[in-house]
């Protein structure tokens, strides 16, 4: 019969076996970050914890730290998934259309619709979760988004369609709108957000519609109809 301290060692062994199979197939990190995610949406971050987050991706306590030094880290590479994801909706997006402004008002509505399908991402994203600067590739992946929505603006003034002036102070004119609406969306402050992804979309259509009104140049007007 195996002693006490054998069965242990003998447990611990399989379970490091299950953790180094996990690792070597490559897909204990991404296990950590859907777990993460899972948790945040169904308990708060209040509930979020490395051993919370092994024990549901289903490997040991210590599995985690092979890929995050701590909470933060873990955070962080969520964080840099969503904007990746973010990143990628808006430019899926702005290829079904033509035209500075369509692409802005595009840009925009997919940002929105980014928010209201991952809203668990859309919290780390823009959260007070982070004490450290990001690492230099999550920091990228941050601006990524915000860079799409510049290179809109430019593009429209560029054309003569967008009001002239210092393009980041226009765009940064376009966020607020757009990121102010998917906020109240996920934190469901509009009707709109207990009608589901359908609703959230014609909502978003709209104000940025009334967005490009705003910003576009007086003698341009009218040509934000198309989107």
């Amino acid at each position: 019969m195996a002693t006490r301290g054998k069965q242990a060692r003998t447990g611990k062994s399989v379970d490091k076996a299950a953790d180094k199979a996990r690792y070597h197939h490559g897909d204990l990190r991404q296990a950590l970050v859907d777990a993460a995610l899972t948790l945040i949406s169904e308990e708060g971050f209040g509930a979020l914890t490395l051993r919370e987050v092994a024990r549901r991706a289903g490997v040991t306590h210590a599995a985690p730290y092979r890929h995050f030094a701590d909470k933060e880290a873990l955070l962080e590479a969520v964080s840099q998934q969503g904007f990746r994801t973010m990143s990628r909706e808006m430019r899926e997006r702005m290829a079904r259309v033509s035209g500075p402004l369509e692409q802005l008002s595009a840009a925009g509505v997919a940002y929105v619709l980014f928010a209201v399908r991952h809203p668990p991402h859309f919290r780390v994203m823009f959260g007070p979760h982070f004490t450290r600067p990001p690492q230099p590739d999550a920091a990228e992946e941050g601006t990524n988004a915000f860079q799409l929505l510049v290179g809109c603006i430019e593009a429209g003034q560029a054309a003569g369609l967008l009001r002239a002036g210092e393009s980041r102070r226009l765009t940064l004119t376009a966020w607020s709108l757009v990121h102010g609406l998917a906020s109240l969306l996920v934190d469901r402050q509009l009707d709109d957000a207990m009608r589901g992804a359908e609703a959230a979309e014609a909502l978003a259509v709209v104000q940025t519609r009334l967005l490009l009104e705003g910003l576009m140049r007086p003698e341009a007007g009218g040509n934000a109809d198309s989107r």
